[in-house]
């Protein structure tokens, strides 16, 4: 039996592991899940001391409580020994073609303006021209197809991004909160230690004053800066972990000097 083995001497089940790992990314105690899961604290501490095992229904009730992103939802039931619930379909199958569709008019409604899409680890899976270019202007070789570390790690960032503290700081911020909310993603937590290295050299000073409402993205140029701000769309319809996880980023100008460059790029295509 079970309780006959000595409690210092039986050892975490993968799901105990899981479930403590993703309790603690959420920064919740035992009696915080257990609260918002509807069940026992005792019976969450069972859980991660392996004394207990799940049901399906469990895990799946404990996922709810922890908010978890609906591949850390798979990941937690794949860990307690149960197939996934939710289906991770490749971006380029048939089954995600309304999606594509849905991406593909979005992105050309928005030309000339710059828009992209990629995935919950901003890794660029889609761009239009002028994105494109802009992109290029940060990495000419064309290496690097991470947003962050784009940001972050290359050295042309910097004196591309008129105001680059200010939008790594943005960034940071934004990031944190992506990072708790996804449970302590190993890979999210990489991509913010790397904004916060750029942080560090390019220290953020917020103004005395009143601060502005919105952070633009502003590029230098030859000419005029060209000023951005970005609203970011997510599917929210779709139970598959692709379509949950992909966004898509559009750019708008923020003064008319932006606007008139965007229409004349326009013209020009």
């Amino acid at each position: 039996m079970l309780d006959a083995i000595p409690a210092h001497t039986r050892r975490p089940t993968s799901f105990a592991t899981a479930l403590r790992h993703y309790r603690a990314g959420r920064r919740m105690s035992q009696l915080d899940l257990a609260c918002n899961s509807n069940v026992s604290a005792r019976h969450v501490s069972f859980l991660e001391s392996g004394r207990a095992q799940p049901s399906r229904d469990m895990v799946m009730q404990l996922a709810q409580g922890l908010v978890l992103p609906l591949a850390a939802r798979n990941s937690l039931l794949q860990a307690a020994g149960f197939v996934p619930a939710y289906p991770a379909s490749p971006l380029d199958s048939e089954a995600l073609g309304p999606f594509r569709a849905v991406l593909s008019e979005m992105m050309a409604k928005h030309a000339p303006n710059p828009a992209l899409v990629c995935d919950r680890h901003w890794n660029l899976l889609d761009a239009n021209l002028t994105a494109k270019a802009l992109i290029t202007g940060l990495d000419p070789s064309g290496t690097e197809s991470n947003l962050i570390r784009l940001l972050s790690e290359q050295p042309l960032a910097p004196d591309l991004v008129a105001n680059y503290p200010q939008v790594v700081h943005e960034m940071t911020a934004r990031l944190q909160l992506e990072a708790l909310e996804a449970g302590d993603d190993p890979i999210l937590q990489a991509l913010l230690q790397s904004l916060q290295r750029a942080s560090k050299t390019h220290p953020y000073k917020a103004p005395s004053g009143q601060r502005s409402p919105v952070v633009p993205l502003i590029f230098k140029t030859p000419g005029e800066p060209l000023s951005f701000l970005s609203v970011i769309a997510h599917f929210g319809t779709s139970e598959d972990v692709t379509v949950r996880d992909l966004r898509l980023e559009l750019f708008f100008p923020t003064n008319d000097h932006t606007r008139a460059a965007m229409a004349a790029l326009g013209e020009q295509g």
